[in-house]
């Protein structure tokens, strides 16, 4: 309890803060329904075309429109004086780093609830729904990991809104590609063991950079 409780601290935080100025939630949801709902419009909704095409819909719209959000993750803690005081505060580095990832999380996840529904309705794959889930979990939990960890970096450089996309996308592009493949075969194949096999290395993605992020953030807020 000593650490989960500063964490889930720092993530009420969060949370409070959210609520008041909806600066995460409102921009990630506006943009990934902009995106998923221009590209309907897009070309033919054949199961074929769908399985090629709407997986990187789906993508695109969470992970670019997550990207906006992340880069307020620790803009905000900057702008308002409060990233000093979190440095000072009596706890660990890695709390710090697995409060704002939570927040970021759960944000994320929040943002999903409502776009992934739409994706089903309009591209018509609700028989994958039970797949997309873990895979929209998944992929979130890494995007958060990675996304803090970069967001701290990037919040202390002068371009941090250009800077954010410029570290983040090289790192979490074999997680963004884990997701598309396993989201293209759970819409496209009538046996989806191998999207299964994908949500395994997403699993083991996560795994990683769950254990790499936090002590990178270490070192980074200490510099």
């Amino acid at each position: 309890m000593s650490f989960l409780g500063p964490v889930l601290a720092l993530m009420w935080k969060d949370v409070l803060l959210e609520l008041r100025t909806r600066d995460f939630v409102v921009p990630v949801l506006v943009f990934s329904l902009m995106t998923i709902v221009v590209f309907s419009f897009a070309f033919e909704p054949t199961p074929r075309v769908i399985a090629l095409v709407a997986p990187g819909v789906l993508w695109v719209a969470i992970v670019f429109g997550g990207v906006v959000g992340l880069a307020r993750s620790f803009s905000q803690e900057k702008d308002h004086g409060n990233l000093t005081g979190l440095m000072l505060a009596p706890v660990s580095r890695d709390t710090i780093y697995f409060g704002k990832m939570l927040a970021c999380f759960v944000f994320m996840t929040l943002v999903e609830v409502v776009v992934l529904p739409v994706f089903i309705v309009l591209y018509d794959v609700a028989d994958a729904a039970a797949e997309l889930v873990p895979i929209a979990l998944l992929t979130t939990l890494g995007i958060a990991a990675v996304g803090t960890l970069f967001s701290a970096i990037a919040v202390n450089t002068r371009a941090r809104e250009v800077m954010l996309p410029i570290l983040f996308f090289p790192v979490a592009v074999p997680l963004i590609v884990a997701a598309v493949e396993a989201s293209s075969l759970s819409l496209g194949a009538a046996q989806s063991v191998e999207a299964w096999q994908w949500i395994g290395l997403l699993a083991v993605f996560d795994a990683v950079f769950l254990v790499v992020c936090p002590v990178a953030f270490v070192a980074v807020v200490e510099d």
